[in-house]
């Protein structure tokens, strides 16, 4: 039973290491990958507004 609490704190040690260790690398391709996200998500964005208003619009006719 004494080796449990050893055995978590240990564990916890090592994922704090290498979670340091991951995350310290930088992304070089950083900001070109958030503006092709960007990019990305806004047109989905208009393609959906315009997707919804058309539906809304017709909606509204058949009524």
């Amino acid at each position: 039973m004494d080796i449990l609490p050893v055995l978590v704190v240990l564990i916890l040690i090592i994922a704090v290491v290498s979670t340091l260790v991951i995350t310290g690398k930088p992304d070089e391709n950083y900001s070109d990958s958030t503006k092709r996200n960007t990019t990305n998500l806004t047109l989905i964005y208009v393609v959906i507004i315009f997707i919804a208003l058309v539906a809304l619009g017709i909606y509204i006719w058949m009524t």
